[in-house]
Formats: structure tokens, sequence, C-alpha cells
């Protein structure tokens, strides 16, 4: 953490930053996309999809939300003064909701599709995503580690729930 602090740019900042954002844009874009789609086409397939993808992000979420109300981890920033963030993230650390909500969307969207030209991108956006929070100094490496778990988890443990 430290020497992600210590060798930032302002070009990889930047970028981190855009990646970062980025969450919201896939894990609310990817199964409305599904469900516009599916109604498009008629595809019942699809709208299924839909809602897996959206039930595994929604499931990680709430239980990513009650976990930091347990744990109440303070941000890598508070613990040590020498981690230096790009900004000063709110709520507490641990896991990582970024992780957590991104690696659903991923997870479900290549179990629904599992076709490399699927998989590939979405699981290089999930991981850039939880990358870019240790980056930015917001998040540990575990509390990465265990948003990537809770986001896989959730799409694991809804996909015999959901999909048929």
């Amino acid at each position: 953490m430290l020497n992600l602090a210590e060798n930032r740019t302002p070009q990889q900042t930047n970028i981190m930053l855009f990646l970062s954002r980025s969450y919201k844009y896939g894990d609310i874009g990817v199964p409305a996309a599904l469900l516009a789609g599916g109604i498009i086409r008629n595809d019942a397939q699809m709208r299924e999809n839909a809602l897996y993808v959206a039930s595994s992000t929604a499931v990680s979420y709430g239980v990513m939300l009650l976990l930091k109300h347990i744990v109440k981890r303070p941000r890598p920033f508070v613990q040590n003064v020498r981690i230096i963030p790009v900004y000063r993230a709110g709520s507490t650390s641990f896991p990582s909701g970024h992780a957590s909500t991104t690696f659903a969307t991923a997870t479900a969207l290549s179990k629904a599709y599992p076709k490399w030209y699927v998989i590939a991108p979405s699981m290089l956006w999930a991981g850039s995503v939880a990358y870019s929070r240790m980056y930015l100094g917001v998040h540990y490496p575990s509390d990465v580690t265990a948003g990537t778990a809770l986001g896989v988890g959730s799409a694991f443990l809804l996909d015999p729930l959901i999909r048929r």
C-alpha cells in the first residue's frame, strides 16, 4: 500500500479514478441492457439473465453493507498516516463494496454467457476496479479480497436459484 501511494503518477491516478467510478455504470448498465435486449427481442432467457445479474449484484451489495456495519474497519489512511489517499472515502473499509458488486456483476454475466469474449473483459473490468481501490489508498488488499469473494459467492449462490 505504501509502495502504491509513493509511486502514483497523474496519468495512472486519472485512469484509476475512472475505473473506480465505472462500477455504477457496469453494475446498473449490464442488467439494464440485458433487460432491454430481452424485452426488445422477446427473449425470456435474456430477461432471466438480467434478473440473475441484478440479483447477484444486489445481494452482494446488501451483505457488504451488513459486514461494513458489523466490522467497522477504518480506512487505510485513517490507520496509517503514511498512506495518502487520492480522495477521502467515507464509511468503513471492510469489505470493498466496489470489488463486491463488480465481481458479482462480472461473475453472473460470465456464468450466464460463458464465452471468452464475455468472461475476459468482464473479469478484467472487475479486477481493475478492485485494484483501483487499493491504488487510490481507500482499501486494504484484504478488503478487496473479501469483496471479491463476496461478489463471486453471491453469483454462484444465486445461479441455481434464479436461472433454470
